[in-house]
């Protein structure tokens, strides 16, 4: 039986693949670039993020990356800066969201990868998110992660913790 961490791991993955694949064709690309990327080596390279938060994030990556995270819909909805009914209709319509909302579900997939290789479980990271942190100025994570300053705290902090740095 698969878990569903694991399966969600590959969805992400045929979702890149997916992506990727209709870059190539359309935006010769070259092949060393893509061959193979899982999502992990897609958070990897800062290139095909950013060509992907120019083109924009399907619809279907996102709902992937919404399942692979921590965060709930009335999460994403503050954290896109959008109403959970926005949210709905872009599901319905199966919309590529814009730039800027794009850059930040990216942002929220990279501090979820690096919370689940620090926690190493994701009911630890939602714990750690929703837990008063002295270092952060006694915030919750999950309140810093609404701008790019924010993220980069947590993502700091994760960092920290990781090499057993504590403040």
């Amino acid at each position: 039986m698969i878990s569903p961490t694991l399966r969600t791991k590959q969805k992400l993955n045929k979702e890149i693949s997916s992506i990727l694949k209709v870059w190539q064709q359309n935006e010769n690309i070259s092949d060393l670039l893509i061959i193979g990327m899982t999502f992990e080596a897609f958070l990897a390279n800062k290139l095909a993020m950013i060509y992907l938060i120019r083109q924009g994030v399907p619809y279907s990556l996102f709902d992937s990356i919404q399942n692979y995270t921590p965060f709930t819909e009335t999460d994403w909805a503050g954290i896109l800066d959008l109403s959970t009914k926005s949210l709905q209709r872009y599901k319905q319509s199966a919309k590529q969201f814009g730039p800027l909302q794009s850059e930040k579900i990216i942002e929220m997939a990279e501090v979820t990868n690096i919370g689940l290789d620090v926690f190493g479980d994701m009911e630890k990271l939602k714990l750690w998110l929703d837990t008063p942190n002295f270092a952060l100025g006694r915030l919750r994570p999950i309140e810093l992660l609404k701008d790019s300053y924010g993220k980069e705290m947590v993502i700091g902090e994760l960092t920290r913790i990781n090499y057993g740095i504590l403040a």
